[in-house]
């Protein structure tokens, strides 16, 4: 019997070439988008899935907020995982990880090469995660100093072999001993590095509980509830933290802190949400969006359904042509069971040529896909595991929802009504096919304003005033690597043609750089009312002129002011904060030493205008500027038509004072860029996806009026031969549908403006949105839609009423 079906199935599908492959193609491209998202989504929601114990490993998060600046941070102190681990039997094991340094310049031959990919980790990493080891001893990998794990692909670049234990590895001019070779970190985890240092060689001030900055993991005993867990935390602020605030700020308790409006807290976030549910300050890396993902998810899901209403509607389109088959058939017999089966068959044979085809476009696209989506997607990613089962199912499920309700539709003919030519008209009387071409264009209009709504936000924080001159700033990176020539190359370099002015300074306005939180008071005693924490950036006396910051009052440092390097600049959410009406002259303080408590006095001589430094889903913060040597970049206003011919000059002035050091260089224009690249990426997937949904639409809607036509043909003759011109019948067959289409603009704005009102929330600084974008995306769908009826519509009032007729 099945054979019989598939049999028949395939004859008709070559019977009916064009309709089969219209069918075909609409269906095996919407399949296609179905599967891109669907791998998408599997990869963003695998990450560190990977760990043995993932479901035990959580992170300590810490919220702090001290005077009007709020932190919200992905790390903690240094002891805080230690003291947990010795007072609480629910901690199995915790580790930390430390990054601040940056990346490291590491020797290859007489060439350095500059990784970014480093950190330093206690010698319990392997106890925690998973990282299988290749060489070595992974229990006493990082407990000596000097000591470093590469990663399999590291050690081939390095030494053109995985068998590179005991080997030596120069970085920053500091030998290390290779104690460990592991695998290659995984990409869908939320940290990958190519070196881990061990943390003994980092230099730092262990042992307070005040600053904030290391990544602690912690491994938690089985059956341990990490939300109640959570509530420990209350008591090791108030064993550890508050003694140690106590030397520096005149404190009572921890209850005058808070009720001061402070906040000091912490918490957990299991590893597997680290991904998609953390964004926070000092992550270890750019993290996804579990939005995104309800998104995307919401986009493939209604795609496939698109795709199957096309179906429907393509087959119910035919339904004349097999009506008589129908009748025929059950006169000699055949039960509705029987012709049900036939039809789920031809749906499930269709589906599953148009799933091999989705196969083949997703491999073709896939490179695409992932520079798009910024993924490393592969076709094992396609066909193995768990995504193969799934394509195996895939068209049978679709095929069954797909092709139901023509089997439904047409099995249910009545020989007698179908054999004399009475088949009703089916158009005027199908709610269900009508609410079919609302969903379409709802699912259409959706995306269109949403992809509208979100490039103008991006243009707009490209055209926003920032508060500097992010345009023509050449950024040379590693100026540390120049060592005592650093002075020399900025000034060599700003006499060059081409260069306005330079500075030297390791940090910049776009959240990609280096940060640095002080506490600062307005007396010589701090306590829970006169303190305040803001970021202190070490600046020199062209900083504020290379990157076109403007003073608001005061001066900028000056070489002519001996005592400026007692000075500082605020910005103006600072000085709200200060309160002073003339803040110039006035002076605040800040700790030397968070274990002496010695304060040291800066003289504020200048207020710089709110600038964002930050990303603009967050208000600007306050902020200090000091002057002092640090170098971690080279930044040089430019104006020049040979941009190419400058950084030659530059490259060759760099290899000059640092040989056998990496030249790198970017622009400040595109380090901010990189703040939004996730919106980007979801803008340009926005669209494709939109556009391909509106085809897809469109071959529903032909499909729907292509049915019509065919329903109405003898009326539509009847109405010529009484006079009716073309484009009365146009206007006829086409009012419908265009009411349905002005019936999902009304469904789908409201729709449209929760949901990106929603996705604006997370942008401090963001556009509103005005009716003109509801307007352009309804006409948008109605055009789409005109285009699409006219062609069947014209087809239909140009046709020989005789042909129509003859049957008559």
């Amino acid at each position: 019997m099945l054979t019989n079906y598939i049999k028949i199935a395939w004859r008709n599908l070559i019977k009916n070439k064009t309709f089969s492959l219209i069918n075909i193609i609409g269906l095996a491209t919407g399949l296609a988008c179905f599967i891109l998202i669907s791998l998408y989504v599997f990869d963003e929601l695998s990450y560190d899935k990977y760990n043995v114990n993932a479901d035990r490993i959580f992170r300590i998060n810490s919220d702090l907020k001290l005077g009007s600046n709020e932190m919200k941070l992905a790390v903690t102190s240094d002891p805080m995982g230690e003291t947990l681990k010795k007072d609480y039997p629910q901690v199995e094991e915790f580790v930390r990880i430390y990054n601040s340094n940056g990346a490291k310049l590491i020797k290859k031959g007489n060439e350095f090469i500059e990784e970014q990919n480093v950190a330093h980790a206690d010698s319990t990493l392997f106890d925690v995660f998973t990282l299988p080891v290749i060489e070595g001893n992974a229990k006493k990998a990082l407990t000596e100093p000097n000591s470093v794990v590469i990663t399999a692909s590291t050690a081939r670049k390095y030494f053109g072999t995985t068998a590179a234990l005991g080997k030596v590895i120069e970085a920053n001019k500091t030998p290390y001993k290779v104690t460990a070779v592991i695998k290659d970190i995984p990409h869908n985890s939320h940290f990958n590095f190519d070196f881990i240092f061990s943390m003994q060689n980092v230099d730092y001030n262990f042992g307070t509980f005040l600053s904030h900055n290391f990544h602690t993991y912690l491994l938690l005993k089985k059956g341990t509830n990490y939300k109640a867990f959570e509530k420990n935390f209350a008591q090791v602020i108030q064993k550890y933290i508050f003694p140690q605030a106590k030397q520096f700020m005149q404190i009572n308790s921890m209850d005058d802190f808070y009720k001061a409006g402070n906040k000091l807290e912490y918490n957990l976030i299991p590893l597997t949400d680290i991904h998609l549910k953390s964004d926070r300050g000092v992550e270890l890396a750019p993290n996804g969006s579990i939005q995104y993902v309800y998104i995307f998810s919401a986009v493939a899901l209604f795609i496939l359904l698109l795709a199957c209403i096309n179906f429907m509607n393509l087959s119910t389109a035919r339904s004349s042509r097999r009506a008589k088959e129908v009748g025929i058939r059950k006169v000699l017999g055949t039960e509705r069971r029987s012709l049900i089966g036939q039809f789920l068959t031809e749906s499930t044979l269709t589906v599953i040529i148009s799933t091999v085809i989705a196969v083949v476009m997703v491999w073709l696209v896939l490179p695409s896909f992932n520079e798009l989506a910024a993924k490393s997607l592969s076709i094992k990613n396609l066909l193995g595991g768990k995504m193969l089962l799934f394509l195996i199912i895939l068209p049978f499920v679709v095929g069954a929802i797909s092709g139901s309700y023509p089997a439904f539709f047409l099995s249910k003919f009545q020989p007698i009504v179908v054999l004399k030519g009475k088949l009703s008209n089916g158009m005027k009387n199908s709610w269900l096919r009508g609410g079919l071409v609302v969903f379409q264009f709802v699912t259409s209009i959706v995306l269109i304003i949403g992809t509208i709504i979100v490039y103008r936000q991006l243009n707009y924080i490209q055209t926003k005033k920032l508060g500097f001159d992010k345009e023509q700033v050449l950024i040379i990176d590693r100026a540390g690597a120049l060592q005592k020539n650093v002075d020399a190359f900025k000034n060599e370099v700003g006499n060059m043609p081409g260069v306005l002015s330079g500075t030297v300074s390791g940090f910049l306005p776009v959240s990609s750089s280096w940060r640095n939180d002080n506490t600062f008071s307005k007396e010589t005693v701090m306590n829970v009312q006169n303190s305040y924490s803001s970021q202190v950036w070490g600046v020199d006396y062209e900083y504020l002129k290379t990157l076109g910051m403007q003073l608001s009052a005061g001066r900028n440092f000056s070489k002519d002011f001996g005592a400026d390097s007692s000075a500082i600049i605020i910005n103006e959410s600072t000085a709200q904060i200060l309160g002073y009406k003339d803040p110039i002259g006035q002076k605040v303080y800040t700790l030397q030493d968070t274990q002496t408590g010695v304060m040291i006095p800066y003289t504020i001589i200048g207020v710089v205008k709110n600038f964002h430094f930050e990303s603009l889903r967050q208000n600007i913060g306050p902020l200090a500027l000091i002057l002092s040597k640090t170098d971690g970049y080279a930044a040089f206003k430019v104006k020049t038509k040979d941009m190419q011919a400058l950084i030659q000059q530059v490259e060759t002035k760099w290899k000059s004072l640092a040989p056998g050091m990496p030249f790198s260089y970017r622009f400040l224009d595109d380090s901010f860029d990189d703040m939004y690249r996730t919106e980007q990426r979801v803008g340009k997937i926005a669209i494709v996806f939109a556009m391909l949904a509106i085809v897809i639409a469109c071959l529903g809607l032909f499909g729907l009026v292509a049915y019509s036509a065919e329903q109405r043909t003898k009326e539509i003759g009847i109405r010529k031969v009484l006079g009716a011109s073309a484009a009365n019948i146009i206007t006829m067959l086409s009012k419908d549908f265009l009411k349905l289409v002005f019936v999902a603009s009304l469904i789908a704005f409201p729709i449209a403006w929760y949901a990106m009102n929603k996705w604006l929330q997370d942008f401090v600084y963001r556009i509103e949105i005005g009716w003109w974008v509801f307007v352009l995306a309804g006409l948008t769908a109605l055009v789409i839609a005109l285009v699409t009826l006219s062609f069947q519509s014209v087809k239909a009032a140009l046709a020989n009423p005789v042909k129509s007729l003859r049957t008559e």
